[in-house]
């Protein structure tokens, strides 16, 4: 049987990774390291440079495959997500096939922590319906620690809750009832928009954790137009941007 190790490698800082997940990206006998295609190299080289970094004299191979491009004309934004899956289960499948055989250890370095909007686990469980494996997670730092942490801030208020949501949701639905702070995940950019600025503070990070992160706070609508340019900006040298945000009632 193939044990494949789901390592949350943390927001893209090497000195993120924990104890536990280095012991175990050297115990592996295969590093899979995926390729997302022109203008995302750097996510690839990312996990290499973490291997570099970690992996001792001798340690793991590596092998590096091309990723399914999502199809992005079908309507239906859960359909498309789904399909995509799929075929990201597919390509695990050929790959893990080929290259470990029947059994031995298989790691996947998964940014932040494979628990939070992250489909790495969702992936994982469709390539066991297509091959024996026993799936390991590696808990890791996640986006929303780095934010905060970037930032010197709680990600509550006190003795309050907190509600994690995507932009998406946000946009389509806005600001939930009762709530006080929102951590906005997965946004393409702009969410915020359909808040009245005046009433919100925000702290948003792009690259969190990463040596050029960037980071803007502020009342909303004395920042948001900064955070949209300065994303933009950042996308076009990069070829790709992750970012995400906190916004709080003001009181």
């Amino acid at each position: 049987m193939i044990e494949l190790l789901l390592v949350g490698v943390g927001a893209g800082n090497p000195k993120h990774l924990t104890l536990e997940a280095i012991e175990v990206l050297n115990s592996a006998d295969l590093i899979l390291i995926p390729r997302k295609g022109t203008g995302k190299d750097d996510l690839a080289e990312l996990r290499r440079a973490i291997c570099r970094d970690v992996l001792s004299d001798g340690g793991p191979r590596q092998h590096e495959f091309d990723l399914p491009v999502r199809d992005r004309s079908t309507p239906d934004y859960l359909k498309r997500v789904e399909d995509w899956h799929d075929a990201i289960a597919d390509v695990w499948a050929e790959n893990i096939t080929a290259q470990a055989g029947p059994s031995g250890r298989v790691a996947f370095l998964v940014w932040g922590d494979p628990s939070l909007y992250d489909s790495t686990l969702r992936i994982a469980e469709r390539v066991a319906r297509k091959l024996p494996l026993q799936i390991t997670v590696i808990p890791g730092i996640t986006s929303v620690q780095a934010l905060t942490a970037g930032h010197v801030i709680p990600v509550n208020g006190l003795g309050a809750p907190f509600t994690i949501t995507t932009g998406r949701r946000l946009r389509d639905f806005g600001w939930p009832d009762g709530a006080e702070t929102l951590v906005v995940m997965l946004d393409a950019g702009g969410a915020f928009e359909v808040l009245d600025g005046q009433h919100y503070d925000i702290w948003w990070s792009a690259f969190a954790g990463m040596p050029e992160e960037i980071r803007i706070a502020g009342r909303l609508s004395d920042v948001a137009a900064q955070i949209i340019d300065t994303r933009a900006a950042a996308r076009a040298d990069h070829g790709w941007i992750m970012d995400v945000y906190l916004i709080r009632k003001r009181p």
